[in-house]
């Protein structure tokens, strides 16, 4: 592995950290995008039990016990209750923006991280074309053996860029999905807690 390495040259060195810190970003995302840790369905669960059963107070409470996303958004439109219908849907349509970047926070440094990396992969590939150019243009009869350097070292980063950019393009586009779904989940769930907040549609 480490020969491997040596033979990219120095452009080997940031796109192995690329890797690492994709990596490190899908599994961190992958641990925080958990439906469970999101939308506990317990959660939601006993919090319209108390609101239908009008006990708004103990409802606030069970909701600023949990970290949750969806308990943070369910709080906004009950602190709005008792106001108008539009009201407590913008209260919870602010908190649903506010929840869904956090959802999709790190995400899109994936999407940058694997454009990087076949930046880099190209780049490193240019590097040992004009080392192979140099060398050339320095012998009249070239010798095989003393291009391997530069033929190694655009073939390797290419193939290391590549293979750095193309999963990581995956768990991006996995990742994204999964937010996405997580937040319609809640606009859906929003909605619902409105109507128990707002029975009778009222708006004035």
């Amino acid at each position: 592995m480490l020969e491997f390495l040596g033979k990219g040259g120095l452009f080997m060195v940031p796109i192995l950290l690329c890797s690492i810190t994709a990596l490190a970003i899908f599994v961190e995302r992958l641990f925080s995008l958990r439906r469970p840790r999101v939308i506990p369905a317990d959660l939601v669960r006993r919090t319209e039990a108390l609101v239908a059963g009008k006990d708004l107070p103990a409802a606030m409470e069970l909701l600023r016990q949990s970290r949750a996303a969806i308990a943070r958004v369910l709080a906004a439109g009950l602190r709005a209750s008792g106001q108008r219908r539009d009201v407590m849907k913008d209260h919870l349509e602010e908190a649903g923006r506010q929840e869904a970047a956090g959802l999709e926070r790190f995400v899109d440094t994936l999407g940058t991280i694997a454009g990087v990396s076949t930046l880099l992969g190209l780049l490193g590939t240019i590097s040992g074309m004009i080392e192979i150019f140099s060398v050339i243009s320095t012998q009249s009869a070239v010798n095989p053996a003393s291009l391997a350097g530069g033929i190694s070292e655009a073939l390797v980063t290419t193939l290391a860029g590549l293979s750095v950019a193309i999963p990581t393009i995956v768990m991006h586009r996995y990742l994204l999905n999964k937010a996405n779904a997580l937040t319609l989940e809640m606009e859906r769930l929003s909605t619902r807690f409105m109507d128990l907040l707002n029975p009778e549609g009222l708006t004035d």
